[in-house]
């Protein structure tokens, strides 16, 4: 009798021991999938190019994708529909993780007016930063000896230089003229197939570039179709060969998404 009695206590001992190890086992394991789901560790995905789209259709091509967004800016430029995306933050083909949200600076219904802010002495991508902040436009690339590249020397609004302070309309272009130094004047052409006419002209500006003429195709009719085409051939082309900083290159935009495959 004593002896059923030490075997009934050690079978409930290790029973107990073994469901508590299993209880363990899978508590880990729920935890494990969860933060696996929560995280989607070692997932990405790549940002679209939301540029030219309607707020809402931005939402819906970034939730297809996985991505969210949120309007934090608005800017107002005169060709450009109401309420279209005009910068994106991640960029276009930037890899992110999925339920990452977009923000997004639109176009507004009414233009307003922001204080010209001072780009004199500034380098480029400052002064980019400073210029998609206010809502302004960036133009022409001129450049001129000087002993720093891409030190900005001047700013001009319709070919007149304007002063700091000066209230202007938001989605005015204004050009640059910027500092070159013969030791350090080459850059790269970018591969721009598939961009969108916007998301090229600012990848060109970041490479220090100028637009020398687009040229669209019969698909496209209207200002509104051109923010949508994509560039299907460029010149010169990126050929991985250097090139003087302020080199214009020539887009060729179409809504034919395929056109220049062959």
């Amino acid at each position: 009798m004593a002896q059923n009695k030490k075997s009934f206590a050690g079978n409930w001992i290790v029973r107990n021991l073994l469901l508590g190890v299993l209880f363990v086992v899978l508590i880990v394991a729920v935890a494990s999938i969860f933060l696996s789901i929560r995280t989607r560790h070692g997932k990405e995905v790549v940002v679209p190019d939301l540029s030219g789209l309607l707020a809402s259709d931005a939402s819906h091509a970034a939730s297809a994708a996985g991505l969210q967004t949120i309007v934090l800016d608005s800017v107002y430029m005169k060709r450009v529909a109401r309420g279209a995306v005009v910068s994106q933050n991640p960029k276009a083909g930037s890899h992110v993780k999925p339920g990452r949200k977009i923000s997004l600076t639109v176009n507004s219904m009414m233009p307003k007016k922001v204080v010209m802010p001072n780009l004199v002495h500034v380098s480029l991508r400052q002064a980019i930063a400073e210029l998609n902040s206010k809502g302004l436009m960036l133009g022409r690339l001129d450049y001129v000896a000087d002993i720093a590249t891409n030190n900005v020397l001047r700013q001009k609004y319709r070919g007149s230089d304007i002063a700091a302070g000066k209230e202007i309309y938001t989605g005015s272009t204004i050009d640059l003229v910027l500092g070159l130094n013969g030791s350090d004047a080459l850059t790269f052409v970018p591969n721009l197939r598939g961009y969108k006419y916007l998301s090229a002209i600012n990848a060109l500006h970041n490479s220090s570039l100028n637009v020398s003429s687009l040229v669209f195709d019969k698909s496209v009719r209207t200002y509104s179709d051109s923010l949508a085409a994509m560039v299907y051939s460029q010149r010169p082309g990126a050929t991985g060969v250097p090139t003087v900083l302020g080199t214009g290159v020539t887009l060729y935009l179409s809504l034919d998404a395929n056109k220049g495959d062959n």
